[in-house]
């Protein structure tokens, strides 16, 4: 080669190398380049088929062989199709690159699982022309693979179930149960992991199967996901479920509700497909985003903090990530329903100024379900763009939406329902100004709304189900339960004018003064299921020590025995047992934890209360 040309082959080593460490090399001086005896041997010699890149403290380090003690850190492989020297020109042609990250065994599952599996198994093309036997071959090589780095990870680090390296999805962790309960060491060890395999299994075929189901499928899914995680975290039976390992689980979990929801919305055109499709996918999306973000608040924050048995000891787990995501889908229905607002409104003459091809334009090349914080400054700009776009046609229906409001302001219901339908719209500055004397009018009422709620609890929290004066009743519900729920649903009242206000009336000066009135209602109501509950439970404790009291059994106990003057059979188990069995059930869904000594005779009453009832019919 010529004095003074660079040699491309070297380059391309090199710049890769800095690309992937992420680092400069200016301190890199050309006879480095030219003289590294490995990467010459690499680059000249036709039998060496190997060059590993590592970092050292000298910077960096090169071999023609890949040691055992290398796997500690990150390595860059390079490697030769052919036995070939290399040249320019088949320096793009006879070069592989591969790195390597934590352990060999590690880079082999993930390139098998996301790479080659992929489009040897599922490609049509390839999988057509490879033979049947590989293709069962290469599905047990991932599936062994996958169970050696459960298993190596656990021995090597000698954390047992704190390590959680090898699961990156759900399926991975229902597998883990699986593998402990059939290579457990100890019995108890097999017995703890069966019952979590167990338990799991009513949501592992929903989990492997995820993309084929649908996004109102995931919905339910999600709320089934959480009674399974919760009672896998308060189960008493068995060793409790590690801390650590509960925070990876809900963390990856979240992280496949998002990926679904994202591979679900990107098969539509949100921009071009009809309004209802995309509204209705991107509500059920959003609603998978917004619930789990709410059962892990819930469960970490609440419940679990206050189950004395095994309390959750870190902050509340936030899955910062699906929460963006949902508000992104929320910003991305808000822009096609104020599109939908507007061509409403404006005159058929006038649909041409906010035509699809014009406003959407700033979207273009952008997929706004792809959330990430390097695509966040595009999709903003794009916002600020289309809403330049999007400003004469506001002016235009400013004043036409404040016609038709100022026409049912008398009406509390009508007024409310207005702004709850055209909430996109009055969100726009523009409009938003002009309806302040309606928004004004509209606050005004929430704040009635909410003395009415006041009023209406302060009348019946003391009264007795049903009756005029007490709270209203519902079927098959116990009275703590049923105040409970009755309290529940004024909060979701008061919760709902709460989040109108904040939405649509955040400016207006008496806002301040409604949000800490309703605050302050919010908070009697807690209080009040709170004294509730508190109220249940000692009486319960109470009746536990008393023989009268219908509540006393043991797992010892007779359920039934004949009576020796008559003959007849008498049935140890009491109608009070069954109505506790039933709080017990309800309680616990509406969130409550319930007490250790009661919990304890509740179990014990369930495993007769089947024998009982049928006892009790002969």
């Amino acid at each position: 080669m010529a004095a003074g040309i660079p040699d491309v082959r070297k380059l391309f080593i090199f710049t890769t190398t800095q690309n992937y460490f992420g680092l400069v090399l200016e301190s890199w001086d050309q006879p480095l380049l030219s003289n590294c005896l490995e990467i010459n041997n690499f680059l000249d010699d036709g039998n060496q088929m190997l060059l590993r890149v590592q970092r050292s403290d000298a910077g960096f380090s090169f071999s023609n062989t890949i040691d055992f003690g290398d796997t500690k850190d990150k390595v860059l492989v390079f490697f030769k199709l052919r036995p070939e020297v290399i040249t320019d020109e088949n320096l793009h042609t006879n070069i592989l690159v591969s790195s390597m990250l934590e352990s060999p065994i590690n880079s082999l599952y993930q390139a098998v699982r996301h790479v080659f599996a992929p489009v040897l198994l599922k490609d049509q093309e390839w999988s057509r022309n490879f033979d049947p036997k590989l293709q069962n071959l290469l599905s047990e090589l991932e599936a062994g693979l996958g169970v050696v780095l459960r298993r190596s990870d656990l021995s090597k680090l000698k954390l047992k179930e704190d390590d959680t390296r090898g699961i990156l999805i759900p399926s991975d962790e229902f597998q883990f149960w699986i593998e402990q309960a059939h290579r457990g060491n100890k019995q108890i060890s097999k017995e703890r992991a069966n019952y979590f395999k167990e338990l799991f299994e009513s949501i592992a075929r929903e989990f492997y199967n995820l993309d084929n189901l649908s996004l109102l499928e995931v919905v339910d899914l999600v709320e089934t996901t959480r009674d399974v995680v919760d009672d896998v975290w308060r189960q008493t039976e068995h060793d409790p479920y590690p801390e650590s390992r509960m925070l990876h689980l809900l963390d990856i979990l979240g992280g496949s509700f998002g990926r679904f929801v994202q591979k679900k919305l990107g098969t539509l055109n949100l921009w071009e497909d009809p309004y209802y499709l995309v509204k209705e996918n991107l509500k059920a999306g959003i609603s998978i985003c917004e619930q789990w973000v709410i059962v892990c608040n819930h469960l970490t924050g609440q419940v679990w903090q206050r189950f004395v048995p095994h309390p959750w000891k870190n902050e509340k787990y936030f899955p910062e990530t699906l929460d963006k995501l949902g508000k992104r889908l929320e910003e991305v229905l808000a822009v096609r329903t104020i599109h939908e607002k507007l061509l409403y409104f404006l005159p058929a003459s006038e649909e041409k100024i906010v035509c699809l091809s014009r406003v959407f334009e700033p979207f273009t090349g952008l997929n706004p379900v792809q959330y990430n914080p390097y695509t966040e400054p595009l999709w903003k700009a794009a916002v600020s763009q289309y809403e330049k776009i999007i400003a004469p046609a506001e002016q235009k229906i400013a004043g036409k939406l404040k016609n038709y409001i100022s026409e049912i302001q008398d009406s509390p219901q009508q007024l409310l329902q207005a702004f709850l339908k055209y909430k996109e719209l009055v969100k726009r500055p523009t409009i938003s100004k002009e309806l302040m004397l309606e928004r004004e009018t509209l606050l005004a009422r929430l704040v009635d709304s909410v003395k009415d709620f006041r009023l209406d609890f302060e009348n019946r929290c003391r009264g007795v189900p049903g009756d005029a004066s007490g709270p209203l009743s519902g079927k098959n519900l116990s009275e703590v339960v049923n105040n409970i729920v009755w309290v529940r649903q004024l909060e979701l009242k008061v919760d709902d004018t709460i989040k109108i206000a904040e939405a649509l009336l955040s400016d207006l000066s008496g806002f301040r003064s409604f949000h800490r009135s309703a605050e302050d209602l919010l908070d009697q109501f807690k209080l009040y299921e709170q004294e509730q509950f508190d109220d249940w439970s000692r009486e319960i404790q109470s009746g536990l020590s008393d023989s009268r009291s219908g509540l006393c059994i043991e797992a010892n106990s007779r359920i039934m025995e004949l009576d020796p003057s008559d003959g007849s059979l008498k049935v140890h188990y009491s109608d009070r047992l069954v109505i506790l069995l039933r709080e017990v059930r309800q309680l616990s869904a509406l969130g409550f934890v319930i007490p250790a000594k009661i919990q304890q005779v509740a179990n014990i009453a369930q495993k007769f209360c089947k024998q009982a009832i049928i006892l009790k019919q002969v």
